[in-house]
């Protein structure tokens, strides 16, 4: 698991005091850079070295947060597919969950313009990084990984 810390801007909040909804995909994103440098390093983001892109984003909002203090965003791999895989992301606010969210990336060909299967070292890369209880249920029988 990766752990980022983001000090809320005053420009983070709302009307009525809460981190606005709208801040926290920006956060994720924040989270994401850890898994971004398992594949690039250095953040290159030409087409040859690049292979990701987003599919899909949500969140789970389950209490409200604060300007008051720092939030801590968590950042593991879920679940591994042929081509894609799930990110998942939790937001921590004075030892509280306070939202949980995933998000789904493509290992994709920019020039050919298609996804690609992931490779079997980013596969083992990225099985690296989940955490050993989602490890465990998708290793179990009946269950698909």
């Amino acid at each position: 698991m990766f752990k980022t810390m983001v000090a809320p801007r005053f420009g983070d909040i709302d009307g009525l005091g809460h981190v606005n909804n709208t801040v926290l995909p920006v956060w994720f994103e924040i989270g994401r850079n850890s898994i971004f440098r398992l594949f690039s390093p250095d953040l290159d983001l030409t087409p040859e070295v690049w292979h990701l892109i987003l599919v899909r984003t949500e969140f789970d909002f389950l209490s409200q947060m604060y300007f008051r203090s720092d939030v801590e965003i968590r950042t593991f791999i879920e679940k591994i597919g042929n081509s894609s895989f799930t990110v998942g992301h939790e937001a921590w606010q004075e030892g509280e969950l306070k939202v949980r969210g995933q998000a789904v990336l493509v290992y994709y060909d920019f020039k050919l313009q298609k996804a690609l299967p992931l490779p079997d070292p980013v596969r083992k890369m990225l099985k690296d990084h989940m955490l050993p209880s989602v490890v465990e249920s998708a290793e179990s029988p009946g269950l698909e990984a």
